[in-house]
């Protein structure tokens, strides 16, 4: 027969185990990064350099999943509805981030109040391209030649609302150019237009319009960038030219659910920060034709500061297009 003894000293046994579970440092299973796009786009292929190196740093398996749809809302969304454990987290940009909430009436999310920013891992300018024989070869020449046409003069993008359609409204009011937009379904949907003549001009990604310039099938006239990009430091900046404070980007950074333990922000945020100081990631993403975060902006608060801002600068492109949320 079972002594009372013996029950106790089980009773506590068992209790002493359930409390090292409790108290197990985090990590002490995998953790799961949902990128809220389809496999091979930017944000994928940051997403998975990110994944191994997550790896390396925190002991753990970090596994990665792709929830595409409506604009990043469908992977957002199940973000923010995943328990603030440090074990489901984002590969946050500006769909889902600062362009959803302008564009969208219902979203199922709140992309200030639902999130905590982690780290910015990298961005990628925007920028402005013309074809190859094109007779502008500045801003300047742009501007008076959009204001001179008979006719505005075309120029594509990624589609409505998308980061690079309410950062070229935002040049448009900055510049006073006179420019038509045609929109396309993503960035690279836009370049075999462009490559037959059928567009006049790009407003795009510089990943997508380096290899165009490096083939001698566009120009770059300017850079939205704060300064040169070490990938073509003859593209000169919209600052540069006269655009004051004119900057744009796609940008890519890890986020969690608003909640997360102390403890996992403070592993991740170490982690990232490291990550993203390394030189082989640093050439990575300038080999990509983008720019590793800033020590400052691989942090929560300047990635969260970021964040607010490029909000900011969102709703304001979009009410001078005059963009309703649906």
């Amino acid at each position: 027969m079972t002594s009372r003894r013996a029950l106790l000293a089980g009773g506590a046994t068992l209790a002493a185990a359930s409390g090292a579970r409790a108290q197990a440092p985090w990590p002490d299973r995998p953790v799961r990064v949902i990128v809220p796009f389809a496999p091979g786009g930017n944000a994928d292929v940051v997403g998975r350099i990110l994944q191994q190196r997550l790896q390396e740093k925190l002991g753990q398996p970090v596994v990665v999943e792709n929830r595409p749809g409506a604009g990043g809302g469908v992977g957002a969304e199940a973000v923010a509805r995943a328990r603030p454990d440090g074990y489901t987290l984002l590969i946050g940009s500006n769909g889902p981030l600062s362009v959803n909430p302008v564009v969208q009436a219902r979203l199922p999310y709140d992309a200030v109040r639902d999130f905590a920013p982690i780290a910015m891992a990298m961005q990628v300018p925007h920028c402005l391209v013309v074809q190859p024989n094109a007779p502008y070869r500045s801003v300047a020449d742009v501007i008076a030649a959009s204001r001179a046409a008979s006719e505005a003069i075309g120029i594509g993008t990624a589609g409505v609302a998308s980061a690079t359609h309410l950062a070229l409204e935002s040049f448009k009011a900055a510049s006073g150019a006179r420019l038509l937009h045609v929109p396309y379904r993503g960035g690279g949907a836009a370049v075999p237009d462009f490559l037959a003549g059928n567009l006049p001009m790009l407003f795009t990604e510089f990943s997508t319009a380096l290899p165009l310039q490096r083939d001698g099938k566009a120009r770059i006239i300017a850079v939205a960038s704060a300064a040169r990009l070490p990938a073509l430091p003859e593209a000169p900046t919209m600052i540069e030219q006269g655009i004051a404070g004119f900057t744009a980007a796609s940008y890519v950074g890890l986020l969690a659910p608003t909640g997360t333990p102390a403890e996992a922000m403070r592993a991740l945020g170490a982690a990232m920060a490291a990550i993203v100081a390394e030189t082989e990631f640093r050439n990575r993403m300038t080999a990509m034709g983008g720019e590793a975060a800033s020590d400052a902006l691989a942090t929560p608060a300047g990635f969260a500061a970021f964040i607010a801002a490029d909000l900011a600068k969102s709703r304001a492109a979009a009410q001078a297009a005059e963009i309703r949320p649906e």
